[in-house]
């Protein structure tokens, strides 16, 4: 069959026109855990000023398993239409192809990024049993008799597991990883005094830390926090380049059109400026997107980034895929 240049040009021009006229459903954003968590909380702030921008109903949907693998999946099988989003974390993003050899997605293949929202930097927490009040003192004494001291995380390849073996093999300091399931899991046993430290999620440790539950002894940020400006960097302390954070962001599925994620970019940052919506995420520890960082090019750069980083650390660890 000719073609000629009248249907060339409508076939160009219908993804274009497709999106001109969309949304004109409502719009799924899959949370790929439970609900309650740091993710889940970003989420459910954002849905209504994207909704307010879309002019259509935003809505949130719960779909956990296998550490945030199952929601994503089902994303990145959706159709490309911009109908079905992801909000993306290291889970499914950065850790989970290091540790689920039956990962059926790829993250940096089988998702468009639409923008990264936040990153909640991680931090050391110690108990009292820890005399250590900055970095360098941490490192001499996790290695005073040369059995080291025991730090839980959220798990084997998680984000704290791999910051542990990053600044273990940076310091020469002898933290002995200690995994639970979840960060949640890890809280209980440190306050009991089974483990000696945590490397775990800001917005977790704050509050321990303000009602003397237990120490932040660095964070692993840029700059200090204006919430505990007392509290020194691990770059501060000695450790170059040193930044470990969880993150949250949206994903369609790859194929999505280009003028579709321009949408819904635009609501994305709208919602992410909003004065309101700043102030709750900053005040459980957060540092918003700014910048690159709220474009599909700047957070597909991140990300890119985060899965070498994250790989280097689990060969460190001697993490393999089961």
């Amino acid at each position: 069959m000719k073609l000629t240049r009248r249907h060339a040009f409508g076939l160009l021009a219908a993804p274009l026109l497709a999106a001109a006229g969309w949304p004109d459903r409502p719009i799924r954003v899959v949370v790929p855990y439970a609900p309650g968590g740091n993710i889940d909380l970003v989420a459910r702030l954002l849905a209504p000023r994207m909704s307010e921008m879309l002019a259509q109903t935003v809505i949130v949907e719960n779909r956990p398993g296998a550490g945030g693998s199952l929601g994503a999946e089902s994303v990145a099988r959706a159709a490309p239409d911009g109908y079905t989003l992801l909000a993306g974390s290291n889970g499914p993003l950065t850790v989970n192809p290091l540790v689920q050899a039956s990962l059926t997605y790829q993250p940096l293949k089988d998702f468009a990024p639409i923008g990264q929202v936040n990153r909640v930097p991680l931090v050391l927490m110690v108990t009292d049993a820890v005399k250590a009040r900055d970095v360098p003192a941490l490192v001499t004494e996790s290695k005073a008799g040369g059995q080291g001291f025991s730090c839980g995380t959220a798990g084997v390849g998680s984000t704290g597991h791999l910051a542990l073996e990053l600044f273990n093999n940076a310091t020469g300091a002898q933290l002995l990883h200690v995994p639970y399931r979840g960060g949640g899991a890890v809280v209980p046993d440190f306050l009991a005094g089974n483990v000696k430290a945590m490397f775990i999620e800001y917005s977790t440790a704050l509050p321990l830390h303000r009602d003397g539950k237990g120490r932040i002894l660095a964070i692993a940020a840029d700059h200090r926090s204006s919430l505990l400006p007392d509290v020194q960097t691990f770059i501060e302390g000695g450790v170059k380049d040193f930044r470990a954070a969880s993150y949250c962001g949206l994903l369609a599925p790859s194929g999505t059109p280009a003028a579709t994620l321009a949408r819904l970019q635009e609501a994305l940052a709208q919602a992410v400026a909003d004065p309101g919506i700043r102030k709750q995420l900053q005040e459980m520890g957060s540092e918003l997107a700014e910048g690159a960082l709220l474009t599909p090019t700047g957070f597909a750069s991140f990300l890119r980034e985060q899965a070498a980083e994250a790989k280097r650390a689990a060969d460190l660890a001697g993490i393999q895929p089961s």
